[in-house]
C-alpha cells in the first residue's frame, strides 16, 4: 500500500484504523467551518478534495488512540466506496493547470489514493500478513510507545481490552480470503505463529510484553493511581490479551496455515495478473511489465558480477566466485562473536558518516537516532536491518549469518544518509499538506540503496571485503528485479529463488531464506530499491554532465531529499528543474 509512514514502516494498514459515518464523505460543512481562502480554479478544487479527505482520515486515526482498528467487512466496503469516489474527482480536474508545488503535491497523493484503493478492490484486508509482518505486530508497537500521562496508560489499556474485537474481525476476513484462496502461501508461514504462542502461554500476564510499559510508571504519578493502572494492565492482558491471543493461535495452527495456498506467484491469486501488476505499479510508480523489470535485472546483475570479480581480485583470493562466497560465508573472522559486537560495529560505522555529512549535504536533520536490536518476537522472520525516523534497527539473531563486511552498506542504508537521515530531511519541511509525509517506496529505497553506492566516495569502506559486501548488497536488489518478478510472473519455485542468490550474492543461507520468503508472500515490494537507485544515479550523471563545473554534490543531495517522497517521474522532472535552475541548492547560499 504505498507503504505510507504515518504511523509505522511497513505498517500501511494502521492508516485507517475506524470509520466515521458517510457524512464525513466530502461534507461542504467541513470545509465550511474553516476559514482557509482556498485558491481559485484547479488548485482549489484540489486542496478541497484533499482536505476533506485527510480530514476523514485523520478523524479515523485519532479515534485509533483508544481503540484498535475496524477492520470489519462492512467498514472496508465503506472505504472502497469512498477511495473510488476520491479518485473519480481527481480525474474530473484539469490536472495538467497545476503547476509548481500544486502539481507535485497533486502527483503524490492521486498516487496515494490509487493505491488505498486498488488495496480494497483486490481486498488485500483479507490476507494482513506476511512472512514479514503481521497484524499482531501492531499491539507490540503501541506497547513501546513512550506514554507520559494517566491519559495515555488508560487509553493503552482500552486497546488491550478491544484486542478480542479486533482478532476476531481480523480472523474474519482471514476466512474470506481461505475461501476464495486469497491468502500468503503455506512455505512462508512456517513458524510464524511462535509469536502468538509465547503470549498465549506466558506464565502471568507480567511476563508478557505488553505489561512492560507499567513497569515503570511517571514518577509524579501518585502511587495509588500506579496501582490501579498495573492492575487493571494484569486484569486486561488475562482476561482479554492472552485469550485472544490463543484463540488466534489456534486459528492459525489448526485452520488457516493448513488451509494456505501453496502455489506461490500472485499471478495464480484471483485476478492476478492486475493484482500484481497494481503492486509494480504502486512499489515502483512505474508503468514497467514484469517482463521487462525481469530483463532489467538481468542485464544490472552482469554489470554488478564484473565489479564483484575486480573486487575479489583485489582481496588476493585464489579461487572462483563460488569458492570466495563460500569463504566469506564460513570464516569466523567476518562474523560478530556477541550481538554487543555487531551493534558497535553498526554504531562506528555510523559514526564514521557523522565526519563525511557536512561536505556531502547541506542541510542536517535536528532528529537524531538509536540503535537498538531488533524485537525478540519478530528477529527470527525479519530482515537484517531496518530504519527509519529515530531508529535503526540491527538484527541480531543468529550472528553465523550477520557478517561484519556487510555492516557499513546495511548500516548507510538503514541509519544515515539512508532512512534515519531521510526521514526526517522529509518530515521537517514546512508548508506542505500532511499527506506529503507518506514514504513512498521507490523513492525512499532508492535514496537508501544508493548511499550505499555514495559510501564509496565517502571512504566508508576500509578494505575490499567491505566493499565486495557493498557490491554484494547491489547484487541482491538488482536480484530482486529477477526473483520477485520471476516468482510471480514466471513460475519460479522457491528453491529456484533461493538458488538463484545463493549464487550471485554474499548472503548467508538464513538471510536467503527469509528474504525469498519474504518476496514471496509480499508481491512488488522488492523491486522498489534498484529501480529507485537508478532513477537517482542517472538522475545525478545527467546533472554532472550538463552543469560540469557548477555540480555541488551538497546542492544535488539537498535538492533531492527535500522534496521528501515523491513518485519517480516526479523525481526526474525535479532533477531537470535542478539543472535548468543551475544546480542551486534549496538551503546553500550561491558562492
Amino acid at each position: 500500500m504505498l507503504a505510507l509512514f504515518l504511523l509505522g514502516k511497513y505498517s500501511v494498514k494502521r492508516l485507517i484504523p475506524a470509520l466515521l459515518g458517510a457524512c464525513m464523505l466530502f461534507s461542504g460543512a467541513a470545509l465550511a467551518a474553516s476559514a482557509t481562502v482556498l485558491p481559485a480554479g484547479a488548485a482549489g478544487q484540489f486542496q478541497q478534495i484533499y482536505s476533506a479527505e485527510w480530514q476523514w482520515r485523520q478523524a479515523q486515526r485519532l479515534d485509533a488512540d483508544a481503540t484498535l482498528p475496524r477492520v470489519d467487512a462492512a467498514t472496508q466496503e465503506t472505504r472502497h466506496a469512498y477511495w473510488e469516489r476520491v479518485l473519480a474527482q481527481l480525474d474530473a480536474l484539469d490536472a495538467a493547470s497545476l503547476q509548481g508545488e500544486d502539481g507535485v503535491n497533486f502527483a503524490v497523493y492521486r498516487a496515494q489514493v490509487a493505491a488505498l484503493l486498488a488495496a480494497q478492490q483486490f481486498r488485500e484486508y483479507e490476507r494482513p500478513l506476511n512472512a514479514d509482518t503481521a497484524f499482531w505486530n501492531e499491539l507490540a508497537y503501541a506497547a513501546r510507545k513512550p506514554r507520559r500521562t494517566s491519559a495515555d496508560y488508560r487509553a493503552y489499556l482500552a486497546q488491550l481490552n478491544d484486542v478480542p474485537r479486533y482478532f476476531g474481525e481480523q480472523m474474519e476476513n482471514m476466512r474470506a480470503g481461505l475461501r476464495r484462496g486469497f491468502t500468503p502461501p503455506r512455505v512462508t508461514l512456517a513458524g510464524r505463529e511462535q509469536a502468538l504462542a509465547d503470549v498465549a502461554h506466558a506464565a502471568d500476564a507480567r511476563a508478557t510484553l505488553y505489561y512492560q510499559p507499567f513497569l515503570q510508571l511517571p514518577a509524579s504519578m501518585p502511587e495509588q493511581e500506579q496501582s490501579a493502572l498495573r492492575a487493571a494492565a494484569v486484569q486486561a492482558i488475562r482476561d482479554a490479551v492472552m485469550p485472544a491471543f490463543g484463540e488466534l493461535l489456534a486459528f492459525m495452527r489448526d485452520v488457516y496455515i493448513p488451509g494456505a495456498g501453496t502455489t506461490l506467484a500472485a499471478e495464480r491469486l484471483p485476478d492476478g495478473k492486475a493484482y500484481y501488476q497494481s503492486k509494480i505499479t504502486e512499489f515502483t510508480t512505474t508503468a514497467l511489465s514484469a517482463a521487462q523489470i525481469h530483463a532489467i535485472g538481468l542485464r544490472e546483475m552482469a554489470q554488478i558480477r564484473a565489479e564483484m570479480d575486480a573486487t575479489i581480485a583485489k582481496t588476493g583470493f585464489r579461487g572462483d566466485f563460488a569458492a570466495f562466497l563460500q569463504f566469506l560465508r564460513s570464516d569466523p573472522q567476518f562474523y560478530a562473536r556477541t550481538p554487543q559486537e555487531l551493534l558497535m560495529r553498526s554504531a562506528w560505522v555510523a559514526k564514521k558518516f557523522d565526519a563525511k555529512a557536512a561536505q556531502y549535504f547541506g542541510y542536517l536533520p535536528r532528529q537524531r537516532f538509536a540503535i537498538i536490536p531488533v524485537p525478540d518476537e519478530q528477529a527470527p522472520h525479519y530482515t537484517s536491518g531496518r530504519g527509519g525516523p529515530g531508529v535503526y534497527l540491527v538484527n541480531t539473531h543468529d550472528l553465523p549469518s550477520r557478517p561484519l563486511y556487510s555492516m557499513p552498506a546495511l548500516t548507510l542504508h538503514e541509519s544515515a544518509p539512508g532512512h534515519a537521515f531521510q526521514m526526517p530531511v522529509a518530515l521537517e519541511q514546512k508548508g506542505r499538506p500532511e499527506f506529503r509525509r507518506a514514504y513512498i517506496s521507490a523513492y525512499g529505497e532508492g535514496w537508501a540503496l544508493y548511499c550505499e553506492r555514495l559510501g564509496v566516495e565517502m571512504g566508508i569502506y576500509e578494505n575490499a571485503y567491505e566493499t565486495f559486501g557493498m557490491l554484494s548488497y547491489q547484487a541482491w536488489r538488482a536480484a530482486r528485479l529477477v526473483v520477485d518478478t520471476g516468482i510471480h510472473a514466471q513460475d519460479w519455485t522457491r528453491a529456484q529463488a533461493q538458488a538463484y542468490l545463493h549464487d550471485n550474492t554474499a548472503l548467508s543461507a538464513h538471510e536467503i531464506e527469509t528474504e525469498v520468503d519474504r518476496y514471496i508472500s509480499w508481491p512488488g515490494q522488492a523491486l522498489s530499491y534498484y529501480l529507485g537507485e537508478m532513477a537517482i544515479l542517472d538522475g545525478r550523471r545527467k546533472a554532472e554532465t550538463a552543469l560540469g563545473e557548477r555540480f555541488d554534490i551538497r546542492a544535488f543531495h539537498d535538492m533531492l531529499l527535500e522534496m521528501g517522497s515523491v513518485p519517480l517521474p516526479v523525481l526526474e522532472r525535479r532533477i531537470d528543474g535542478f539543472i535548468a535552475d543551475g544546480g542551486k541548492s534549496p538551503y546553500l547560499a550561491a558562492p
